[in-house]
């Protein structure tokens, strides 16, 4: 499943820039993060599903060098040397993301120069829910066809999580990226970023998710993200000094290890590393819920997610707390911000007979506080394609 409309108008947008239909059409979805908040980078697992919104990229020949790419919801073009490491200023920020994985496509060999390209997307801009990693992984699909090269799927997730880190200035992981392209119809990936095995795990039949968006704008490259990740190696390689065993990324600490050694680490490193072992923890133990069918169970790790992100991570805003909590009082089986944080979504576990009811439910007690948000019934869907 893709969003066909967005495709449809993509394929305008370049065609009325560059006066010729597109021969290449990629489309990579967005993504929800279920559970498993900022484990990634600590080689931690994770649980997220992609969305029936994403990015839609276009190619097409062109005969003069370099690239020439255009931000279809802006309507603003600009142009790069693919072959150079120089980033775009600020103004052009977003061709960043683009560059990037033109730039590093060429260290695997796959030289795309002289190209005409644009892109448009449905997913909110600013609402967690990806929107960087469903371009980039759209950008490599798209590149990767238009060159007739392949790559594999985990390949192409690094090199556009390499794209991020270096010419978008984000020190992420790989679950944005990972979701985009593993994603499956209605069920959720589970992701371990150790050993970049993916692997899809049924969600019930009677189960559907709400994004409620605040409409509070983030940006990861300018939030505190990377110092939290700082944060997070501090904490291991103080408890690597502890523990009778080698600690490598905080993945290697059980609870019980963490409860009776925390004290003794950094004061600030040892609250962010509370909620990433606990976090890594939740996702496990979620597995086997899911596979029991215990979904309440499952919904209250949800809950127990965003506790740990508002208290320990701080990661969260007063905006996505008071989400959390209508979605709580409106009958939810558990609610918890997705994504990095700082502003973004919330995502909400409903029984899918109970879902309109929720959702209107969640804009009534939020219009109380002054809220405003968007609620929508978000579909898990397929991973990225090529179209054309």
């Amino acid at each position: 499943m893709y969003d066909e409309n967005i495709v449809a108008k993509a394929q305008a947008v370049h065609a009325d820039t560059y006066g010729g239909e597109p021969t290449t059409v990629s489309y990579a979805p967005g993504r929800v993060e279920v559970l498993g908040n900022h484990t990634d980078y600590n080689d931690g697992t994770t649980f997220s599903c992609a969305i029936n919104m994403g990015h839609c990229f276009c190619i097409s020949a062109s005969d003069k060098p370099g690239v020439r790419i255009t931000a279809g919801d802006i309507r603003v073009t600009t142009e790069f040397d693919p072959s150079t490491d120089e980033r775009l200023g600020k103004k052009f920020q977003w061709a960043n993301y683009v560059k990037g994985v033109f730039y590093y496509l060429r260290e695997r060999g796959v030289e795309v120069d002289g190209v005409d390209c644009a892109f448009l997307g449905s997913i909110p801009m600013g609402a967690g829910l990806s929107s960087s990693a469903a371009l980039e992984v759209a950008t490599a699909y798209a590149v990767l066809k238009h060159a007739g090269k392949e790559l594999d799927k985990n390949s192409i997730g690094i090199l556009a999580q390499k794209s991020e880190n270096n010419f978008a200035g984000c020190d992420c992981g790989l679950l944005d990226q990972f979701s985009s392209i593993y994603g499956v119809h209605h069920g959720l990936i589970h992701s371990d970023f150790r050993s970049l095995e993916t692997y899809p795990v049924k969600l019930p039949d009677d189960v559907v998710f709400l994004m409620i968006n605040p409409r509070v704008k983030h940006t990861l490259s300018d939030s505190p993200y990377n110092a939290r990740r700082a944060s997070c190696e501090k904490a291991a390689a103080e408890l690597n000094g502890l523990l009778d065993h080698e600690v490598k990324a905080l993945r290697d600490v059980s609870t019980e290890e963490f409860e009776a050694n925390k004290d003794k680490i950094d004061p600030e490193a040892a609250r962010r590393a509370t909620h990433v072992v606990y976090e890594i923890a939740r996702v496990e133990k979620g597995v086997q819920l899911l596979r029991e069918g215990k979904i309440d169970a499952f919904g209250q790790f949800m809950f127990d997610s965003h506790e740990t992100s508002k208290n320990d991570f701080e990661n969260s805003c007063p905006e996505l707390d008071l989400i959390v909590a209508a979605a709580k009082a409106a009958g939810a089986l558990g609610a918890r911000l997705s994504g990095g944080g700082w502003g973004g979504s919330v995502v909400a576990l409903v029984r899918e007979a109970d879902a309109e009811a929720v959702r209107a439910k969640i804009i009534e007690i939020s219009a109380t506080k002054d809220l405003e948000p968007t609620a929508e019934i978000i579909i898990p869907s397929a991973g990225a394609l090529v179209i054309k």
